[in-house]
């Protein structure tokens, strides 16, 4: 399905320059705030309790910030009245105090059902591997679009990756909400999203510059955008609607990872057709790039 696309270069180019100017951004609050990174990586200690199901979070998190000294994590388990609390292995001499005698005033009997620590080591190893993941991940895509396009049109589809990969982590870094593993499998599951709509887009582009090596590049790129734009809405808009109903129904657990993927959906959406049509556009990507060489013969 094909839509009029009046002034499309000219909207591509404008989206662009902001897409530049939110990476900026985001590159900014990355350097200066720096990602909130969870128990996951840092170490803690994680409990869980059962308590009357008509006492809130709003009730708990204060007993236990001031009794604790810290910010405690207070996470519905799924089930009334059972709460999963996270927060920071205290310095050495300093014992904390039983969560039984911390959340007294709340006039409750608390059952402590189990109490887990997760030490630096432990933490230090899935920093390790979860870097190791997103950097084979980011190699192999590489290598993909390496064989799969001419190096100009691969230039969009991955300059748009990176894009919606560092603006997700500027968003964690300027809200300083909690990038756990959860948070780093939506980053993984982002850069396999946004590179299938980038790589969409550029097939497209291809196809036409072999078809049609009259049309100027702008023409092509409008053409492009035009033939995959309903799709491309389509896909991102029923993804959004489901990662959007995990966002509001899946509790604190899966709250990073839903906004992770939200963010990356758009932000996906956006860059393949922008960034990812404008940056081959810019170093001038032309059908002479895709005419067959001819063969030469031997003397």
């Amino acid at each position: 399905m094909f839509i009029n696309m009046k002034n499309a270069t000219k909207w591509r180019h404008m989206t662009s320059v902001v897409s530049i100017g939110l990476m900026i951004f985001a590159l900014s609050m990355i350097a200066t705030k720096g990602l909130n990174w969870g128990l996951d990586f840092t170490g803690g200690i994680v409990s869980e309790v059962q308590i009357d199901s008509k006492i809130t979070s709003s009730e708990i998190a204060p007993l236990l910030d001031a009794s604790f000294k810290q910010d405690v994590a207070v996470i519905a388990s799924g089930e009334p009245g059972r709460w999963v609390l996270r927060y920071a292995i205290p310095p050495k001499g300093v014992e904390l105090p039983p969560l039984t005698e911390v959340l007294a005033p709340l006039h409750s009997e608390v059952q402590v059902l189990n109490t887990s620590i997760v030490g630096p080591q432990v933490g230090q190893e899935l920093t390790e591997q979860g870097g190791m993941a997103l950097l084979v991940s980011v190699l192999v895509i590489l290598a993909y679009l390496s064989y799969r396009f001419e190096w100009r049109l691969a230039s969009g589809s991955l300059f748009a990756l990176t894009h919606d990969i560092v603006f997700v982590l500027g968003f964690f870094a300027a809200t300083q909400m909690e990038f756990n593993l959860t948070t780093l499998a939506a980053i993984l599951a982002i850069l396999g999203y946004s590179l299938n709509d980038s790589i969409i887009i550029a097939d497209r582009i291809r196809e036409l510059l072999i078809a049609k090596p009259e049309l100027s590049i702008q023409e092509v790129n409008n053409e492009a955008v035009a033939a995959t734009f309903s799709r491309t809405m389509v896909t991102s808009g029923t993804t959004l609607i489901t990662v959007g109903s995990l966002w509001l129904l899946g509790g604190g657990p899966l709250e990073g990872f839903a906004i992770a993927m939200f963010i990356g959906i758009v932000t996906g959406t956006w860059s393949s057709i922008s960034v990812g049509t404008s940056l081959p556009e810019y170093f001038g990507l032309n059908s002479d790039h895709y005419k067959p060489k001819p063969i030469s013969e031997e003397p």
